[in-house]
């Protein structure tokens, strides 16, 4: 049997050992990590603050306390940053060979530059590109369908994908509609490209844009700009309609799964597990448990601990549910958010790595730590020859630019 080579004169071989053809591509998740600040509120601080009480927003929402981001050094990219090393250090991959970063975010660290970028460079990921992404709390599936995407098509080998947030900066506290329900939180996910068959096998996305004034920020964008106007009436805090969000949420988790599950060729018996956007308990048990018939030992639920941390609430569930052995080689996971837009987002998985936390010895870490220090070294340092740049080498205007010798121009007009 005849073969063709490859780049490195290996011989290609698809998956049906078929000679000349490439390995088929699979989007493999082979690193994950996940970071919350130190602060608690609890639903007994919440009492304090607003007229509401532990047990009405327990039977309501599931949800006993949340983190918060109290210290103003952390943020949006900080927090970004530690699940994102974390995630790299899981998979034992250096950030030098991420091809891309995507940071899903509903509060990201300015509105330009992205978040993705400050990101980018405290890792010292040079070789990456990077993006912020908005589709609210459905964003981190849509950044994984992204990963996928790309992956398959062959213009990517590691993808990079985090969900950040801060919410507790655009929270009303005197809103108790929505104060109990958001926290603060990042996750990220690493992906792979893979020849090993199984991975991120299907996603499905959606959007309804007529639903956009249910769950929405007014203020600060092009439709209604900062102003004192927009400060002192509260525009700048995330507004809700809560009845209007918890029956789409209803309908469309349940519809996503099916979507997903059968786009993969998969039944809901075939699943062994799902984690679903932490927003409410009651929203995963009238969709996910209800409607599907899914028992509860298979759908993971943290939301008691952290709220609802927007789009790091998927991998964060995922990092615990790995943690507490729930996550195994061979299983079918179903991965299902929604979130303002209003949008939605499912992805099918079949798992295919170990899940064993690997030691590494000091010289690994050594390493790590080296490069992150040389990340920030190298970013101080192109910042300070920006500033000398701009300051001993000013740029000319065009007006002074050198003209032209008459005998120059001569040569060019023959």
């Amino acid at each position: 049997m005849s073969t063709d080579q490859g780049k490195n004169g290996d011989q290609m071989v698809s998956p049906n050992g078929v000679a000349g053809q490439p390995e088929r591509r699979y989007a493999q998740i082979v690193g994950w990590g996940c970071h919350v600040p130190e602060k608690v509120i609890t639903n007994k601080d919440l009492e304090q603050i607003v007229d509401t009480n532990d047990e009405w927003i327990r039977s309501r929402t599931g949800i006993e306390q949340r983190h918060v981001a109290a210290d103003p050094k952390e943020t949006t990219a900080s927090l970004a940053i530690k699940a994102a090393r974390k995630a790299l250090e899981t998979a034992d991959v250096y950030p030098r060979h991420v091809d891309l970063i995507i940071c899903a975010t509903s509060s990201p660290e300015h509105t330009f530059p992205s978040t993705a970028s400050i990101v980018q460079d405290a890792l010292g990921a040079v070789n990456a590109g990077a993006f912020d992404l908005s589709a609210a709390c459905s964003g981190f599936v849509y950044g994984l369908a992204l990963a996928r995407g790309l992956i398959l098509a062959g213009d990517a080998e590691y993808v990079l994908v985090i969900g950040s947030e801060t919410l507790s900066r655009i929270v009303d506290w005197t809103d108790r509609n929505t104060c109990i329900l958001f926290g603060d939180g990042a996750g990220a996910l690493l992906v792979a490209a893979s020849n090993v068959p199984g991975g991120i096998q299907a996603t499905v996305l959606g959007s309804d844009g007529s639903g956009a004034d249910a769950l929405t920020l007014p203020a600060g964008g092009s439709a209604m700009p900062a102003s004192l106007e927009t400060v002192s009436n509260g525009s700048h805090y995330i507004k809700m309609d809560g009845k209007a969000v918890f029956r789409f949420a209803v309908r469309v988790m349940a519809d996503a799964t099916r979507q997903v599950l059968e786009k993969a060729g998969l039944t809901v018996a075939d699943v062994d597990l799902v984690i679903p956007h932490q927003a409410n308990k009651r929203i995963i048990q009238n969709s996910i448990l209800r409607q599907l018939k899914i028992p509860e030992e298979k759908v993971f639920i943290n939301l008691q601990k952290y709220g609802n941390t927007s789009t790091a609430s998927i991998p964060l569930a995922l990092c615990e549910a790995i943690e507490a052995g729930k996550v195994k080689p061979g299983q079918n996971i179903v991965f299902v958010g929604f979130g303002a837009g209003l949008s939605w987002a499912a992805a099918a998985i079949q798992w295919s790595v170990p899940v064993e936390k690997r030691e590494y010895g000091w010289w690994r870490s050594y390493q790590r730590r080296a490069t992150y220090q040389a990340a920030a070294a190298r970013s101080m340092w192109k910042r300070a020859l920006r500033r000398v740049y701009s300051q001993v080498l000013p740029t000319p205007d065009q007006d002074e630019w050198p003209e032209a010798s008459p005998a120059k121009e001569k040569e060019g007009s023959d």
